[in-house]
């Protein structure tokens, strides 16, 4: 039986859609903290939205987390930014410290109040990250350093709180971190032994099995410039 671990919420984060950067595309990215009670469906939080639902949000997507914990390394790195002063600064929907994508690994199984969530995958940066900090190559470091954070998908819905605790009920797969997901997607990303691996994971999203068997068909990596830098203006 799995030792359940307790990790308590520093916030809980929801948004609206508002204009983003120098070109106001809509975006929900930028979210502020909320006490509760709050309703936890299928899709997300109540009054958390997106704009684009194409890649954002949905039951594979419906809650991100980011950890506070590395909020110091990216001061370090970029800076005293203002969006480092308090959580949200990557349109994550939970903060926590004592998580990370080396101790966090897929279809971890974590109950929240009322509800159930199950880790379903890492999240993969944007160029929305770009213009929400004003640093141009945001996205692609996020992607480098592996410091992306993770979604979940919702087992079980009910009322969450911010006094509540994230507390990990299962782990069901602890030789896959999502750090070990990482270096597939980014460092070892022609190692046929482990897409082979990761192709046949059963709690992996659609998506990123396609990852895994476009490579192992092709051998090329796919081409990651639009997701970081978005479309090109004239």
């Amino acid at each position: 039986m799995t030792k359940i671990e307790k990790f308590p919420l520093e916030a809980i984060l929801t948004g609206n859609i508002a204009p983003l950067g120098e070109r106001n595309v809509p975006s929900g990215i930028a979210k502020s903290s909320v006490d509760g009670p709050l309703w936890l469906g299928a899709n997300g939080f109540a009054g958390d939205h997106q704009a684009d639902t194409r890649v954002h949000g949905g039951p594979e997507k419906a809650v991100h987390h980011y950890p506070r914990d590395h909020y110091a390394d990216w001061k370090r790195e970029i800076g005293d930014h203002p969006l480092l002063a308090s959580p949200g600064a990557f349109g994550e929907n939970l903060s926590t410290h004592g998580l990370n994508e080396e101790t966090v690994a897929l279809g971890d199984i974590f109950r929240l109040g009322e509800a159930v969530v199950e880790v379903s995958q890492g999240r993969q940066p944007c160029w929305k990250l770009n213009s929400r900090f004003d640093v141009g190559t945001m996205a692609y470091q996020v992607q480098k350093t592996g410091r992306t954070g993770w979604y979940y998908r919702v087992l079980q819905e009910g009322m969450v709180s911010s006094d509540d605790k994230l507390e990990r009920i299962e782990r069901p797969l602890p030789e896959w971190p999502l750090k070990r997901l990482w270096q597939i997607l980014y460092v070892k990303t022609l190692d046929r032994g482990e897409l082979e691996e990761m192709a046949a994971l059963p709690k992996l999203p659609d998506g990123w099995r396609r990852y895994a068997q476009r490579r192992l068909a092709s051998g090329r990596v796919e081409d990651w410039s639009r997701r970081l830098e978005g479309e090109k203006q004239d």
